[in-house]
């Protein structure tokens, strides 16, 4: 369950009418883009349930595509997000479809970047402006936005988790929460560490270095999304 504050009640600071479909919707794009983290040619979005009901009506889509290119949910420029996606060369699309069962605002991002590589997130707006991704190139995680996160896709092999988490005990570095998600016995899996502090680059370096590990993604702003 989500931790909600008093903000989280009152609502996000923000450009739009709603605060799943447009704060929500801005972060997701948002994280999405880091994700990625390279420059972006291509975005198809999947849009699900009542994102696929109403996403031109209540913002979704230009708050989507604010996110994709690195705004926060208040950037006054949000309202012009899809005329800026057009001058930046990013070719967008929209289309609604049926993703089964996941929560009502729910998008899944099919992005090309520059070195035409295709890349599949999947997340959602759960209230509040608040937002888990469900899903990275058809990996499982859990994330919100909301710590410091360092995702590692990796082989099953022993000592992975130890030696990964060792390196944040030697940073002091602590580890708010933890999930490993493997597609089965000895194949591919998938680490999620959200953690207190900023994520140093050396720390990321050292994580790339462990046996077995075959991809690093950080998410690395307290509160937020870099």
């Amino acid at each position: 369950m989500a931790n909600i504050g008093v903000f989280d009640v009152l609502g996000p600071i923000m450009i739009g009418p709603s605060s799943s479909h447009t704060a929500g919707a801005a972060r997701l794009g948002k994280i999405a883009r880091t994700i990625v983290n390279k420059p972006i040619k291509e975005v198809n979005f999947l849009l699900h349930g009542s994102f696929s009901q109403t996403y031109k009506g209540h913002g979704t889509d230009r708050a989507l595509v604010a996110g994709i290119l690195g705004m926060n949910p208040d950037d006054a420029r949000l309202r012009d997000s899809l005329t800026l996606a057009k001058e930046a060369g990013i070719k967008i699309t929209f289309t609604p479809t049926d993703l089964g069962q996941v929560h009502p605002n729910t998008v899944k991002f099919l992005i090309t970047d520059g070195e035409g590589i295709h890349w599949e997130v999947l997340g959602s707006s759960i209230g509040g402006g608040l937002v888990e991704i469900h899903e990275i190139n058809g990996n499982k995680v859990q994330i919100t936005g909301e710590y410091p996160t360092v995702i590692t896709c990796h082989n099953d092999i022993p000592g992975t988790v130890a030696k990964i988490s060792s390196l944040f005990y030697e940073k002091q570095i602590n580890i708010a929460f933890m999930k490993l998600v493997r597609s089965q016995k000895g194949k591919g899996a998938t680490m999620t560490f959200e953690v207190d502090h900023s994520i140093p680059e050396d720390i990321i370096s050292e994580i790339k270095n462990v046996d077995g590990i075959n991809r690093v993604i950080v998410i690395n702003q307290l509160g937020g999304v870099s």
